[in-house]
């Protein structure tokens, strides 16, 4: 089965492809990388040195808009770029004008969005959804199908659990008055939710707080305070021994 590799296209030494891999113009692949089959790179991704890029992942494609959209494409995007040691899993897409930091870990199906950036060695997990306009901050970890919303924060070491649902319409598509009011969710450093917990537009989740599995939060969290129930409210402290700084990770 043929590759396309555009003539313009830079492959770096060592760097293995696949059966069926397609290399737009413009496109910059670093050395010693590792392309699965049926990888389709689109024009002018840069991707660093020592990626693996696996079965069908789809880099620095074209965000579309259905025709009832009310976010329409903006000025041009600039290039993926994807920094050195990526793992990219199989079905994965990478949106153009998205930046991946050294190390990222971007699972099996897994989306990240236009204009969103991930830090160093954070973990998108299998199947999840980060969308367009996020920063998603260094050594964080967002587990199977979590949903993070457009214009969300997520700082350093902050952890999602799976199938976690954040919102940024608190008007749920009515009314013109919502058109100045789409907001994501702030997650501060060290910041936890729990599995299957639902965060609703604009809310903060403070520095080392804790969100309970199944929570609906509708206030933001204090820090370094744990929240439960529907509508979550404050339990109690989180413990000393689980507060980031205990944690005697490097780097932190």
């Amino acid at each position: 089965m043929e590759r396309h590799i555009h003539e313009s296209a830079r492959i770096g030494q060592g760097t293995e492809l696949g059966y069926g891999v397609v290399i737009e113009e413009g496109a910059v692949v670093g050395r010693d990388c590792c392309i699965g089959h049926h990888v389709v790179v689109h024009r002018d991704t840069r991707i660093g040195d020592g990626v693996r890029i696996d079965d069908g992942a789809v880099l620095g494609k074209l965000p579309m808009r259905g025709a009832i959209s009310v976010l329409q494409p903006g000025p041009d995007l600039p290039p993926l770029d994807i920094g050195d040691g990526c793992i990219i899993g199989a079905g994965a897409v990478v949106y153009r004008g998205a930046v991946l930091g050294s190390r990222v870990f971007v699972a099996d199906l897994a989306t990240v969005r236009e204009r969103t950036t991930v830090g160093e060695g954070t973990i998108v997990g299998r199947g999840v959804t980060v969308e367009n306009g996020c920063t998603v901050g260094r050594f964080c970890k967002l587990e199977t199908e979590c949903y993070i919303t457009a214009y969300s924060v997520l700082e350093d070491w902050v952890f999602i659990a799976p199938q976690v649902t954040t919102s940024n319409d608190k008007f749920l598509g009515r009314t013109k008055e919502r058109l100045g009011h789409f907001k994501g969710v702030t997650v501060r450093r060290g910041g936890r939710i729990g599995a299957g917990a639902v965060v609703l537009p604009g809310i903060e989740v403070g520095e080392d707080a804790l969100v309970a599995a199944g929570a609906v939060v509708t206030k933001d969290v204090p820090p370094r305070k744990i929240v439960k129930g529907v509508p979550a409210a404050v339990w109690k402290d989180v413990p000393p021994e689980q507060l980031l700084e205990n944690q005697g990770w490097e780097g932190v």
